[in-house]
C-alpha cells in the first residue's frame, strides 16, 4: 500500500488460475509485476498503448468484462469517488485472501452463537464498569465481505470531503474562458479521478477487511448503529500467536466492541464531533495548484497513467496553519479520550475475570498506539493518521477519575464536549482530576431568573402591594390607630 496521501497505487491481483495464470501473463508480456486491473500503472503490458495496457494480459474471453469496466470508468458522473468501483475492488481483494493464505469464508451457526454469547457476557461485565447502559441492540458475526458491505457507507462519509476538494481543484486551475472549451476533457479527468479514488479506496478497504476484528478498530463507528460486530476469522488470526485461549481473546475483543457501542449510543454528540473534526482537518488540505496546472496542461487522454503518477507525487498536503494544527489537535485528543475510556473501562471489567487481561490490553495498546493497519489505511486515503497518540495518558486520566469521583462522576463528563479533558489536561491529569467540581445549581438558578425577563423583577407575589400602595396602606393604618 502506498504511504502517499491519496496513494493512488492500483491493487495487486493474483491470477485466478494460480501458477498457470502467471505463465500466461508472462507470455503475454506482463513481466513479473502484479496484474493491474485498469492498466494505468507504468510497467504494464503494451507500453504506451493504453488499450494494450488495459487488455494485453487478459484472456480473450474476459475482454467483454474489461470493456464494460472501461465504459463504467469513462461514463461515471457521480460524486468525487466511484464507490461502485470501490466496492467491486474491495470484494475482489477480499476474495484473494490475506498474505498468510487465509481465505474468506461464510459465517456458520456455531460462530454466530459464539459471537452472540461473547457480546452478551461482555455487556453483563460492563454493567459493573460503567454507568452507560448497553448500546448494542444486537450482535453480529461478519465475514470479511460482509464487513466491506457494512462499512462502505461510513468510508464514503469520511473520504468524500477530501476527494471533493480534488475534483474542484481540477476545474479551478484553468482560466474561466478555457473551462468551457475544456469541458469534455475535464469531465473525462473527473471520471478518471473518481475511478482512481475508487480503485485505491477499494484496495485499502479490502486489505483492511482481512485484519480488523470488529466495527470500531479505528475508534470511529464504521458499522450500523446498535450492532456490535465481530469477525471470527480475523479474531482467530489475531490470537493465533498470543498463547492465550481463543475464548478469552474473543471475549476481550467483545468487551472492547461493546464498550465502544455504549459510548457512541449514549453520547449523542460524539459521532458528529469526531466526524466533524475529520472534516475540519480535510478542509485544511490544500492542493498544489502549480503542479496540477502542469498536469492539466500536459494531460494526454491516451496516457491517463500520467494523471495517476502526478497524484502519487504528494500533490495534496495539509496546510501548516494555526487552524489546521488546532483541527488536528482536536481530533487527536478526541480519539485519545475515546480509546482511553474504552481501555480503562474494559480493563476494569476484564481484570478480575480474565487471567490474560493484562497481556491482551498491552497487545491492543501497542497495536493502536504504533499505528496499526487501520491507521495506515486511513492515512493512505486522506493523508491523516487516526492514531490516539496519547492513549496511555488518557487511560490513566480516566482511571484516576474513577478513583476520585466514582464511575458516575467519570462517565458524567461525556454529557457535553466542553466538560471533557483537553490536551493540556492530559499533560496534568492530577490537576484535572482534583480540580474543584463546579456546582451548577446556582448557575441554573441564575439562568432561570434571566429567562423570566426584566419586566417581572423584582419577583412579587400576586397579592403583594407595590411600593406606593405600601406607603398608602401604612398611612391609613396609622390613622385608624389614632382613632
Amino acid at each position: 500500500m502506498s504511504d502517499t496521501p491519496f496513494g493512488f497505487g492500483l491493487p495487486p491481483e493474483e491470477p485466478d488460475d494460480g501458477d498457470e495464470g502467471k505463465k500466461k501473463d508472462q507470455q503475454s508480456g506482463g513481466g513479473q509485476g502484479p496484474a493491474n486491473p485498469f492498466g494505468f500503472g507504468p510497467g504494464g503490458p503494451g507500453g504506451d498503448n493504453p488499450l494494450a495496457a488495459m487488455f494485453g494480459s487478459l484472456n480473450p474471453n474476459d475482454l467483454g468484462a474489461a470493456f464494460q469496466q472501461l465504459g463504467q470508468m469513462l461514463s461515471y458522473e457521480g460524486g468525487p469517488v466511484n464507490w461502485d468501483m470501490a466496492k467491486q475492488i474491495a470484494r475482489q481483494t477480499v476474495s484473494q485472501g490475506t498474505p498468510d493464505g487465509t481465505k474468506d469464508a461464510s459465517i456458520g451457526p456455531a460462530e454466530r452463537t459464539q459471537v452472540d454469547e461473547a457480546v452478551r457476557l461482555a455487556d453483563l461485565w460492563l454493567d459493573d464498569a460503567t454507568s452507560l447502559p448497553s448500546g448494542a441492540g444486537s450482535a453480529v458475526a461478519w465475514s470479511r465481505a460482509e464487513w466491506v458491505e457494512a462499512t462502505l457507507p461510513v468510508w464514503k462519509e469520511l473520504v468524500d470531503p477530501v476527494a471533493e476538494r480534488v475534483g474542484a481543484a481540477m476545474g479551478d486551475v484553468l482560466p474561466e474562458e478555457m473551462q468551457a472549451m475544456a469541458g469534455p476533457l475535464l469531465g473525462m479527468m473527473r471520471s478518471m479521478g473518481g475511478a482512481m479514488f475508487g480503485t485505491q479506496i477499494g484496495q485499502a478497504v479490502g486489505v483492511l477487511a482481512g485484519e480488523v476484528v470488529g466495527s470500531t478498530d479505528i475508534g470511529l463507528p464504521l458499522g450500523p448503529v446498535g450492532k456490535a460486530a465481530l469477525l471470527p476469522l480475523n479474531i482467530e488470526s489475531f490470537g493465533k500467536d498470543l498463547s492465550v485461549p481463543q475464548e478469552e481473546v474473543r471475549l476481550y475483543l467483545a468487551l472492547r466492541e461493546a464498550a465502544h457501542q455504549r459510548l457512541f449510543a449514549h453520547v449523542p454528540w460524539l459521532r458528529s464531533h469526531l466526524f466533524g473534526a475529520v472534516e475540519g482537518y480535510a478542509r485544511g488540505i490544500k492542493v498544489d495548484t502549480a503542479k496540477l496546472e502542469d498536469v492539466v496542461g500536459q494531460f494526454d487522454p491516451q496516457n491517463p497513467e500520467e494523471l495517476q503518477q502526478a497524484l502519487q507525487q504528494g500533490m495534496f498536503q495539509p496546510e501548516d496553519t494555526p487552524e489546521q494544527k488546532a483541527a488536528l489537535a482536536r481530533l487527536e485528543t478526541a480519539l485519545a479520550l475515546v480509546e482511553g475510556w474504552v481501555d480503562a473501562v474494559v480493563h476494569s471489567a476484564a481484570k478480575p475475570r480474565l487471567s490474560s487481561a493484562d497481556a491482551l490490553r498491552e497487545t491492543l495498546r501497542r497495536r493502536r498506539a504504533t499505528g496499526g493497519p487501520a491507521e495506515q489505511t486511513f492515512a493512505t486515503l486522506i493523508g491523516l493518521e487516526l492514531r490516539p497518540r496519547r492513549l496511555r495518558d488518557a487511560s490513566r486520566l480516566w482511571a484516576s477519575l474513577t478513583d476520585a469521583r466514582g464511575v458516575d462522576g467519570r462517565d458524567g463528563l461525556w454529557a457535553h464536549p466542553d466538560m471533557l479533558p483537553t490536551a493540556s489536561d492530559l499533560d496534568d491529569p492530577d490537576g484535572f482530576v482534583h480540580r474543584e467540581q463546579l456546582d451548577f445549581s446556582e448557575l441554573d438558578k441564575m439562568l432561570g431568573e434571566a429567562a423570566s425577563g426584566p419586566s417581572e423583577k423584582p419577583n412579587l407575589t400576586k397579592d403583594e402591594p407595590k411600593d406606593d400602595e405600601k406607603g398608602r396602606g401604612k398611612g391609613e393604618e396609622k390613622g385608624d390607630d389614632d382613632k
